[in-house]
């Protein structure tokens, strides 16, 4: 059964080429790939149950709810808990990255990224 990996980002450039990058694990039924513009419409769907992942990819800057703020909210439903989140972003520090790591993100990706790194990462945490 494939894993579903969200990716969260308000960049469209940044969706596509995400999801450009991991045609080959769609098309395989490896993953199933979904992506939200918005952080909050994700956190409304998990929060309500209409909404669930076994991997998300996250940018940090965004309006509304950056990524961080948008793990921690994610970290505290219990059926998702423990589930991965990679941080996908141009921040690099190593205070925002400490934070992160503090509410329990899985991995840090900077900006730009490359095909293989992705791919490479998802898999490695999904275990496929």
């Amino acid at each position: 059964m494939a894993k579903t990996v969200i990716i969260v980002d308000d960049s469209k450039a940044v969706v596509a080429m995400a999801e450009l990058a991991v045609g080959e694990l769609i098309q395989s039924g490896i993953i199933e790939f979904k992506s939200y513009l918005n952080p909050l419409k994700l956190l409304e769907a998990l929060q309500n149950g209409s909404e669930n992942f076994d991997l998300l990819i996250s940018d940090i800057n965004m309006p509304e709810l950056n990524g961080l703020e948008l793990a921690k909210s994610i970290k505290s439903i219990d059926k998702h808990k423990t589930k991965p989140i990679i941080i996908l972003t141009t921040e690099s520090s190593n205070e925002i990255k400490m934070a992160g790591k503090e509410i329990g993100v899985t991995g840090w990706m900077v900006k730009p990224f490359s095909d293989e790194k992705l791919v490479k990462s998802i898999k490695m945490v999904l275990g496929v």
